[in-house]
């Protein structure tokens, strides 16, 4: 079966995997090859994916998973893939405060250019006859 995590940014994972379990606010469940289709919610969770033999966990906020035709589809606002439940929602949560710190940093610069553009129009005396 085909799992693809998906998030605005982009492609997360995309791979054959043997099977996942999924962890949403309702509780876990597992998906395995030509399981019936589903649909789930995931607050804040994770999909635990093995592959080779291998364990790896994808941290989830704010997503859907989605299973049919052996594909498993997981679109979400925020994910991070790690080799245990633990790293992945530290990974996550490491993301989430850089990102933050990006959109405070952001916000200052747009207020300071805003100060600017006013001080331009203000010495370029635009609007006035």
């Amino acid at each position: 079966m085909k799992l693809i995590v998906s998030t605005h940014q982009g492609v997360l994972y995309n791979e054959e995997v043997e099977y996942i379990v999924a962890h949403t606010s309702d509780g876990e469940f597992a998906i395995l090859k030509e399981h019936i289709p589903v649909i789930a919610v995931m607050d804040e969770g994770y999909v635990k994916l093995i592959k080779d033999g291998n364990e790896f966990y994808i941290a989830i906020t704010n997503g859907i998973l989605e299973f049919h035709d052996n594909i498993a589809s997981v679109l979400a606002q925020e994910s991070h893939l790690g080799k245990s439940k633990e790293e992945a929602k530290s990974l996550l949560e490491d993301f989430r405060k850089e990102r933050l710190n990006q959109n405070r940093k952001e916000q200052v610069d747009f207020t300071q250019k805003e100060k600017e553009l006013r001080e331009h129009l203000r010495n370029s005396k635009a609007g006035q006859l």
